[in-house]
């Protein structure tokens, strides 16, 4: 890096650990970033693992409840994934009426320790990104609105 880098930098101490796998070796990851976004990749799936870890084995239909706007068709995918990728154990009693709920594996629950740190972050920093959303939408509408933005 240049000495003439401008912006944030993490000082030494807070390097992040060096990976004890070479990636390149690995197919199809450039880093455990890139491996952890691929399980975790779209909307929903995050907040499905959060509310899981709350509330261990969990119901289709609170899961429903609390992930707020997903569709049906959406969340049943991600479980389907979640399961496939081992984060989520999907148990089925065999019961009339139906009883199925989902709960973490060890792999899902490590994983999930790990979202607390965003959490954290999003709940730190909720006004702020509320203010900056609101603000860009707002830009847009008005850059729209005058023709300047196509749609």
């Amino acid at each position: 890096m240049s000495s003439d880098h401008v912006g944030p930098t993490v000082p030494p101490e807070e390097t992040l650990p060096p990976t004890e796998i070479n990636p390149s070796t690995l197919p199809g990851f450039t880093c455990g970033l890139d491996a952890t976004l691929r399980v975790i990749s779209g909307k929903w799936k995050p907040l499905i693992l959060y509310f899981v870890a709350q509330d261990g084995p969990t119901r289709y239909g609170a899961l429903r409840r609390a992930v707020r706007d997903v569709s049906d068709k959406m969340l049943i995918q991600q479980l389907k994934e979640l399961e496939a990728d081992g984060l989520v154990k999907r148990t089925d009693y065999k019961e009339i009426p139906p009883r199925v709920d989902y709960s973490l594996t060890p792999l899902g629950r490590s994983l999930a320790e790990a979202l607390v740190p965003l959490c954290s972050w999003g709940t730190e920093n909720m006004a702020e990104v509320a203010r900056l959303f609101e603000e860009r939408d707002t830009s847009s509408r008005n850059l729209r609105r005058n023709g300047q933005l196509s749609t």
